[in-house]
């Protein structure tokens, strides 16, 4: 089944860490069948996200990583030091277009905006259980960080968020960041958050939902969440961290 975040599982009005204990697991949803189109038949998607085995490439020391949204830019460097198997895994994503399409469904102003689910049912389900092992904590969870949402030790898998303030609380318990915001972190500020925490905490969407239904769900649901139009690597200068 599709996880619950380790900080999903923060409370609302507290972000207290000790909350965590208090909310209950995800309920069990009937499994879908993720299988490659058949030959001459049209997806939305790349054919590829059916298959996280094969997407292995190691990434650049360093990447950009552009972000087109209906609030807007912003664009996100990535260090492949601080965090190489979290860095591979976005590369390859990013490649991909994985994050093209999904929605920023958790949104909690001072505290972070979470992402990383598909619009695509058959897409979440192939990458449930496609975990890769931590990285050790180099980088601080900063404003403008970006880190892998988790469940416990090596439960990454395309959840990410940006921290919206200093979130250093996350770091003993290994949430490594592997990027920052270097351009439009003021968009990032402004992404919708007016549903606030996720079910089953808060009013917000279900996890679980958004991997069994994808976008209908969130469009019937959810409609004035922000997402991501494109999400590609691009080349730039070298940025400075986000103020």
């Amino acid at each position: 089944m599709l996880h619950y975040s380790k900080i999903l599982m923060v409370a609302a009005f507290s972000f207290s860490l000790a909350a965590t204990a208090q909310t209950p697991a995800p309920a069990k949803k009937p499994a879908l069948a993720a299988k490659t189109p058949a030959a001459g038949k049209s997806t939305l998607f790349d054919p590829a996200l059916l298959h996280p085995e094969t997407l292995r490439a190691k990434a650049p020391d360093t990447y950009d990583v552009k972000f087109v949204t209906t609030a807007g830019d912003f664009t996100v460097k990535v260090t492949r030091a601080w965090a190489p198997n979290g860095a591979d895994r976005f590369y390859n994503l990013v490649r991909h277009h994985f994050y093209d399409g999904a929605a920023f469904f958790r949104v909690l102003q001072g505290f972070m905006a979470q992402f990383g689910l598909s619009p695509y049912p058959e897409v979440s389900h192939a990458w449930e259980q496609a975990n890769i092992k931590d990285d050790p904590v180099v980088q601080s969870n900063a404003r403008g960080y970006i880190t892998y949402a988790m469940a416990g030790p090596n439960t990454r898998t395309t959840q990410v968020f940006i921290n919206y303030g200093n979130n250093q609380r996350l770091d003993r318990d290994g949430f490594a960041a592997f990027g920052m915001v270097t351009e439009g972190m003021d968009v990032v500020d402004k992404l919708y958050g007016g549903y606030g925490e996720g079910a089953p905490g808060g009013r917000g969407p279900d996890q679980g939902l958004i991997g069994t239904r994808g976008r209908a769900y969130l469009l019937q649901n959810f409609p004035h969440l922000d997402t991501i139009k494109s999400a590609t690597i691009v080349t730039a200068p070298p940025a400075t961290p986000a103020k």
